[in-house]
């Protein structure tokens, strides 16, 4: 590592993220209403910016043939100067290959002891990756509208005119909406005295597709308006695919409410993963980058070794896009997640794609998999992608009691990726495999994917 790149990683703590920063919050949050995964209800989210001319309702955003042109100034490659008050990335400043061999070396201290750690699966463009963007609306100093993310630790508004992770397109309909509500002089919500009627916008398009989604939070139903603003906004952005208001009358920092209308469209957008469709909707858990999503599931399948006669459990299954893509190889799957709004989709999704080997159940995945023990049944090889906080103890121990062939475990957070790898490793499992794919480039966070054989199998 070079002696500049050693300087800025001196300055980055592992231990702790600040609270309410993006990457940490819109993963895999349980408080999102979702058992694993964020479905969008609870999302403090940080952005991350390039250098930034103007904030508010001045800025021009240059646009050509609809194509999205940086703000003048924008220097990829000097990194980004609200990195502390955003806290959303931590390493713009450093070279890719830096961060990456910073990973790389991370993971062999942290999970060396359970064997190799294989190179790190990096990203080919690891700028513009977020397809989805969230931003809080508000007020500046002087008056002027701004989008934004909150600040660490507080609920002050940073402005963010674009940023070096986040989809260009998704910034430029939010940029769009921004001027939109000034033109038709619509109230910003104002969070301590709980009026107004503008709270939140999210973008979410699809990678493979292109389809986009858009989602007006609003402090209530009323929206004076509502058919000219989204007819202007359409006008704009012709590539919008479905615009929904999401209405959140609550004093909360919790950023979807319970109700929502479409405005425009299908309420919903499609996109294609590992050779399957899946239905993205406002409240939907989907990887927020697809492009090495589907390296971490082809990783995963691959570790499974399936050859079209195992039974396999996709545990804290979400929507069903690790099972739905492993159906192809497997006798069958069957999915199991607690949240009923995931499971819905989930089985949406398996309509869509003609799966017919695959069942998702809703249920406790530890419960569900003791209850087969106790009956006899077992599963040859159980997939796992917990949410950041890793596995509870009565989940491991069911996973053990069943005692499948092969474990595949999905980490997003290493600390207890090695916490969890430390209890199977003194349960009867042997660790075969260990595979870092980088998922947030910029960032601190890495996935891992983790390869678990029973010793008994191989007595």
């Amino acid at each position: 590592m070079t002696e500049a790149g050693k300087r800025n990683f001196k300055k980055i703590n592992h231990s702790k993220k600040p609270v309410g920063s993006k990457i940490q919050n819109d993963h895999k949050d349980s408080a999102n209403g979702h058992s694993k995964k964020e479905m969008g209800r609870e999302q403090t989210a940080k952005k991350t910016t390039c250098p930034v001319r103007k904030s508010g309702d001045d800025f021009k955003w240059q646009q050509k043939a609809n194509a999205v042109v940086k703000p003048e100034g924008c220097d990829e490659a000097a990194g980004c100067p609200l990195t502390k008050k955003c806290g959303g990335c931590q390493f713009t400043k450093v070279p890719y290959t830096e961060q990456l061999k910073h990973k790389q070396m991370h993971m062999r201290k942290l999970l060396g002891r359970f064997g190799k750690v294989e190179p790190i699966i990096g990203m080919e463009q690891p700028l513009y990756y977020r397809h989805k963007v969230h931003a809080v609306l508000g007020r500046g100093r002087k008056g002027e509208i701004i989008s934004g993310t909150y600040e660490a630790r507080s609920h002050k508004i940073v402005p963010v005119e674009h940023c070096l992770i986040e989809d260009e397109k998704a910034q430029a309909v939010i940029a769009t909406v921004r001027r939109l509500i000034k033109e038709f002089k619509l109230y910003i919500y104002d969070e301590d005295l709980g009026t107004g009627l503008m709270r939140h916008v999210l973008v979410r398009r699809g990678y493979a597709t292109g389809e986009i989604l858009v989602v007006l939070v609003t402090g209530t139903v009323v929206f004076p308006g509502k058919n000219n603003f989204v007819k202007a906004l359409v006008k704009e952005h012709p590539e919008i695919t479905t615009i929904v208001q999401n209405i959140n009358d609550r004093r909360t920092s919790v950023v979807l409410g319970e109700r929502e209308q479409v405005l425009y469209g299908p309420g919903f957008i499609r996109d294609e993963l590992c050779g399957f469709t899946f239905r993205i909707s406002a409240s939907s858990f989907y990887q927020v980058n697809p492009a090495q999503t589907e390296k971490l599931y082809n990783t995963a399948i691959e570790m499974a070794g399936l050859t079209g006669k195992e039974t396999v459990i996709d545990a804290y299954c979400g929507t069903g896009t690790i099972g739905i893509a492993a159906s192809r190889k497997a006798g069958r799957v069957i999915g199991v997640e607690v949240n009923k709004a995931a499971v819905r989709d989930a089985r949406l999704n398996l309509k869509d794609n003609a799966v017919k080997n695959m069942t998702v159940k809703q249920d406790d995945a530890g419960r569900f998999m003791l209850e087969m023990a106790a009956r006899g049944e077992k599963a040859d090889v159980v997939l796992m992608d917990p949410p950041r906080t890793g596995s509870d103890k009565n989940f491991l121990s069911a996973v053990t009691k069943m005692g499948p062939d092969r474990i595949v475990y999905i980490s997003c957070g290493p600390d207890t990726l090695a916490r969890d790898l430390g209890i199977l490793t003194k349960s009867g499992y042997r660790v075969m495999r260990m595979q870092p794919v980088d998922l947030f480039p910029q960032t601190e966070h890495i996935e891992n994917v983790v390869l678990l054989s029973n010793k008994k199998s191989h007595r």
